[in-house]
């Protein structure tokens, strides 16, 4: 059982505490955090969940920690998505809950229904691996139309430039992003330090950006050092739910 939070730590979690300074200025640029990979470590994935500010969490299904960590990241109001396994090119193991092109749509239900119920608290899915699910129309089209039942957003990671599953969602009126930036596919503090820059740099240009990062100790590192200066900056950490409440679906294009 996990033990009760303090008051000041609920609210900090929550990004209800500031430490703003006089030369603070309103938040003029959105950056949407994703942590993928969540349930399968309990101790990274802790301290992924106890990063400050408004992050969301990305928790594969049937793993030994994935309910215990959406509760926690739920208490601590972030967001909590389910990292739904899909068949990719590279034909990776899935683990338990994976969709793949052979199951027909009833099979293909049971799984995502089971998947959803695994994770408390989902607002939305994104897609763990699935560079060869994501491009086909048929599959994604069942996913959308779960989602949209369901009332669940997507976002799509993009493991592979074919993807439909954002054109695909916007068809069937599915709230959804895409994945812009992948923080640490290279885990060393310097890569993860250039790829972060990238994705201020395209928050600053656009508007608003998606990155994805993983429960890496060293992504874990660098984040807990470089989040807490964005307070004094013109740049706020949001959910996701939050960015498709006020802005187009889709309006965070896929980008390298």
């Amino acid at each position: 059982m996990l033990a009760a939070l303090p008051a000041s730590a609920e609210r900090w979690h929550r990004g209800e505490c500031s430490y703003l300074s006089d030369e603070y200025q309103a938040p003029r640029y959105t950056l949407v955090l994703i942590i993928d990979d969540i349930g399968n470590q309990l101790d990274n994935g802790r301290a992924a969940v106890e990063l400050p500010g408004r992050l969301n969490y990305a928790v594969l299904p049937h793993t030994p920690h994935g309910p215990q960590l959406a509760e926690l990241a739920h208490r601590y109001g972030k967001e909590v998505l389910l990292h739904q396994p899909m068949s990719n090119l590279g034909h990776k193991a899935l683990g338990r809950g994976g969709l793949t092109p052979e199951l027909d749509r009833n099979h293909f239900h049971q799984i995502l229904t089971a998947a959803l119920a695994s994770v408390p608290h989902v607002r939305g899915l994104n897609n763990h691996m699935g560079s060869d699910l994501t491009r086909r129309r048929p599959q994604m089209e069942w996913l959308m139309a779960e989602l949209s039942a369901r009332q669940l957003y997507f976002v799509d990671s993009r493991t592979d430039k074919g993807t439909v599953a954002a054109v695909v969602a916007g068809e069937a009126s599915v709230p959804h992003l895409s994945r812009q930036v992948f923080l640490d596919n290279q885990r060393s503090e310097e890569a993860i330090a250039e790829r972060f820059d990238y994705f201020i740099q395209l928050a600053r240009e656009r508007g608003l950006a998606v990155a994805i990062g993983h429960p890496y100790p060293e992504t874990i590192a660098y984040l807990q050092r470089v989040l807490p200066k964005l307070t004094h900056s013109s740049y706020r950490l949001a959910l996701v739910s939050e960015v498709l409440d006020t802005s187009a679906p889709g309006s965070a294009a896929a980008g390298p």
